[in-house]
């Protein structure tokens, strides 16, 4: 196999000692893939390892790649990820793709953790309480989206309008308020998530839209889906390019 310096020494660093049996099975594959995702695209622009890879992790939960994920994560820990902020990725996905989706990463995080000695659970990182979630939770989404989202949680059909205030509280109000993980980086999951899960386009630019509102610009977020394209493909990577173009387009 003809596989670059670069992509050894970078697939070294992710899996320190690590000989993927396909070298064998597949050769052609591991030649071609390991030389364009670990070389082409990482040298494609200079996002740093650890951005990446948090982008990368939330990327394959939402395009339910369990298995990629599963062997990604301590890779994505070589590159001072830390446990909290794996399980703050993990535990977002939540409101975006639903428990029954990402049960299996939850478990599989805990048994990942477990047997590298990390102790759970780790330290708590809720902000709010059942008593004022909802209200930091629209303090959040003002915070990111505009003073329009003020009274939304009030807004729309009454037979729907629970939706809009379990938004608030539920999704913004115990899930993006935590620590572990900042504004800027929650939005660059959530956009991750949509972006991987497909069928979410229009949220998908409306969360475009609010990267770009709290400074993760047009640039870094085609970075972004650069760093995700060998794990999600190219369908799902154009449409996100044309939501980040829309965005920036009415921004």
């Amino acid at each position: 196999m003809n596989i670059t310096k670069f992509a050894q020494d970078y697939h070294a660093k992710m899996f320190p000692e690590y000989k993927s049996m396909m070298q064998g099975s597949d050769p052609e594959l591991i030649e071609r893939y390991d030389n364009f995702a670990f070389d082409e695209v990482i040298n494609q622009d200079d996002l740093d390892g650890k951005t990446r890879f948090i982008a990368i992790l939330a990327a394959t939960i939402g395009c339910q790649g369990i298995d990629e994920f599963k062997a990604l994560m301590p890779a994505a820990m070589n590159f001072e990820v830390t446990p909290v902020e794996i399980k703050e990725i993990v535990y977002q996905a939540i409101p975006y793709l639903g428990i029954s989706r990402v049960y299996p990463f939850l478990t599989a995080t805990n048994k990942i953790f477990e047997e590298r000695g990390i102790k759970m659970p780790l330290e708590p990182q809720a902000t709010t309480t059942l008593e004022n979630r909802l209200e930091k939770g629209i303090e959040a989404q003002i915070e990111i989206f505009g003073e329009q989202m003020k009274n939304f949680w009030q807004s729309g059909p009454e037979e729907t309008r629970h939706i809009n205030k379990w938004l608030a509280s539920n999704c913004f109000g115990d899930f993006y308020t935590r620590k572990g993980l900042d504004l800027n980086q929650r939005e660059m999951i959530t956009f991750c998530f949509l972006m991987a899960q497909g069928g979410c386009e229009p949220q998908l630019t409306s969360h475009a839209a609010a990267n770009m509102r709290l400074g993760n610009d047009k640039k870094f977020l085609i970075k972004i889906v650069t760093q995700c394209l060998p794990y999600i493909g190219y369908p799902r990577s154009l449409n996100a390019l044309r939501c980040v173009n829309d965005a920036a387009e009415k921004k």
